[in-house]
């Protein structure tokens, strides 16, 4: 456990290897009074970089 305590990494290749890699994000919020829901938010993200073997799906 010490050896990954005192190892530092930089933040832009801990975001290289995430985008590289890609990255689910998912979350939901809901907002109640008095156990009423009222409004209801769910998010799905997925965050990765285009390259050769994915492509971009906008198309030129």
């Amino acid at each position: 456990m010490t050896a990954l305590r005192q190892r530092e990494i930089a933040l832009v290749d801990l975001l290289d290897r995430l985008i590289g890699s890609g990255v689910v994000v998912t979350g939901s919020l809901t907002l109640s009074i008095a156990d009423v829901d009222l409004v209801r938010v769910d998010l799905r993200a997925l965050i990765s970089s285009v390259n050769e073997r994915v492509p971009s799906p906008w198309e030129e």
